[in-house]
């Protein structure tokens, strides 16, 4: 269908709402993983057999790898006909960043196309990614809103009723818009995704080279709640002390606060001694399941406890992303929801 640059009546639903399908994309190469993309493939392959119970799974693939990636997703005993393997040729993995938003606008499903850059032209290999969604028959067949802004999908954080979560280091880094202002980018934003209120922390965690997306620091976990990264100590205490003062005098777009609960950050370095940018936070809400990070730190099973209680009828399951976090992010960011619109 036509491309438009505006459109009313659209909400982005949050995402534990239902859910017709997950998209990811199919790790290869040594671009992001070098020597450890068998135990990427495993951790996809649990992901996919995860979620493909209640849901879809949309995965792309490069043509070349069509047939081995099938043979992998048959040989892990997952049902063949949940998946939809899609053709393109890509980059990286990071389907949240720039693959398709997906929206309601109009009470019909439609996505949100932001321009790519690879996180302000950081990774000059990874920018042909912004023209994966234009190699996607299926997306053809749905309204495309066209943003005309530089942004990620992992850069922002709705809860369905007009809130959206960002931060400062991403959204208003000149590496991305530098000739817009603050109140130009917001207004763009919601523009696209039909939102009212914007809630804009400071910083993401140390060392994430995405320039501190939010769903590595907080994230919605109902209309009225905020669930945010905390640590008591070490590299990222004053950073998130500094957000977590922002979110106590936080409001949604009917002025009302949130409530709040905190997650502890694990820890974890590279080989080379630099401190990871790992967090529970970039957790995945699929239908029925949420899939928690871990790194073999101790506060996993916390992690998983707490967010038993945020998500009470849902199964928690973890997923050991010690090695996924090689690639610069977790499962979140290889993960995007495609809603339930037309119901």
């Amino acid at each position: 269908m036509p491309s438009k640059a505006t459109h009313n009546k659209c909400r982005v639903p949050a995402e534990w709402e239902p859910h017709s399908a997950t998209w990811l994309a199919w790790p290869y190469g040594n671009e992001s993983f070098a020597d450890r993309i068998p135990s990427i493939e495993y951790i996809y392959l649990r992901i996919i057999s995860v979620l493909c119970r209640n849901e879809r799974i949309r995965l792309i693939v490069r043509p070349q790898q069509r047939k081995e990636v099938q043979e992998k997703i048959v040989s892990a005993q997952i049902d063949l006909s949940q998946i939809d393997l899609l053709e393109a040729d890509y980059a990286d993995v990071w389907a949240r960043d720039w693959g398709p938003t997906f929206v309601s606008e109009n009470g019909k499903i439609a996505f949100v196309k932001w321009i790519y850059n690879a996180y302000g032209n950081k990774f000059p290999e990874l920018v042909k990614d912004n023209a994966v969604v234009d190699q996607l028959p299926l997306l053809r067949d749905i309204e495309r809103l066209d943003s005309n802004i530089v942004m990620e999908g992992g850069a922002i954080e709705v809860n369905g009723t007009g809130t959206v979560l960002t931060t400062e280091e991403t959204l208003l880094n000149k590496n991305r818009n530098a000739e817009l202002t603050r109140e130009q980018i917001e207004q763009k934003i919601h523009s696209c995704i039909g939102t009212k209120k914007m809630i804009w922390l400071k910083r993401g965690l140390l060392n994430d080279h995405t320039d501190g997306h939010i769903d590595e620091i907080a994230r919605f976990v109902s209309a009225d709640t905020i669930i945010y990264a905390w640590a008591d100590t070490g590299v990222n205490h004053d950073i998130m002390s500094e957000n977590l003062e922002i979110l106590k005098n936080a409001t949604d777009s009917l002025h009302s606060p949130f409530k709040l609960i905190p997650l502890p950050l694990p820890s974890m370095q590279y080989g080379n001694g630099e401190s990871a940018p790992v967090s529970y936070c970039n957790f995945y809400i699929g239908n029925g399941v949420v899939l928690v990070p871990q790194f073999d730190h101790p506060n996993d099973s916390q992690a998983r406890e707490i967010l038993a209680d945020t998500f009470p009828g849902r199964e928690i399951i973890g997923i050991d992303s010690t090695d996924l976090i090689y690639g610069g992010g977790g499962i979140h960011c290889i993960t995007q929801q495609e809603p339930v619109v037309d119901l």
